[in-house]
């Protein structure tokens, strides 16, 4: 689903953010809520050019933040692996060479922007300012995955996460 949001920037730059588990529900601009097989409950959210992710499930409950958060020293780790919730996260800052900026966010618009399990949030005046959330068709058996991708044309970088999460 694309939609074009009503609201400024909130983050910078990539070097702004930081991950959080576990917060509660921030002011969103836009919400996608899905209901996915095997009573799994997935909210995808976006908060000014940052997401958050709320997955309810039998044995899983969690909250994913990637935002600029007050009170918290920028830091968005490369990669988080918790064995005892099965939770993996992976986080890459790309700063694409020449159009290659708008080339990559004209592609993820055009392939996500029908998609019933995506959210693709355009920020007013930048086509490349957007965040957007998929989440993953076919992830290995037992698991929930989701991806995020998050523009900022001032600084030319895209924010890349991967989340996936072992369902008991």
């Amino acid at each position: 689903m694309l939609v074009t949001l009503d609201a400024p920037y909130v983050d910078t730059s990539a070097a702004d953010l930081s991950l959080a588990l576990g917060d509660g529900e921030l002011p969103a601009l836009h919400v996608l809520d899905l209901d996915l097989p095997g009573g799994v409950r997935l909210r995808l959210r976006l908060l000014g050019a940052s997401h958050q992710v709320v997955l309810r499930a039998p044995g899983a409950e969690l909250t994913e933040t990637v935002a600029c958060l007050p009170g918290r020293p920028p830091e968005l780790p490369a990669t988080v692996r918790d064995e005892t919730s099965g939770y993996h996260f992976t986080a890459t800052v790309l700063r694409p060479a020449g159009a290659g900026l708008s080339e990559q966010v004209a592609a993820l618009r055009a392939d996500l922007a029908d998609d019933p399990y995506a959210l693709v949030g355009v920020f007013p005046g930048d086509a490349d300012a957007v965040t957007a959330l998929s989440v993953r068709p076919d992830p290995p058996a037992g698991t929930l995955a989701w991806r995020t991708w998050h523009a900022y044309p001032q600084t030319n970088e895209l924010v890349l996460t991967e989340t996936v999460v072992a369902l008991r």
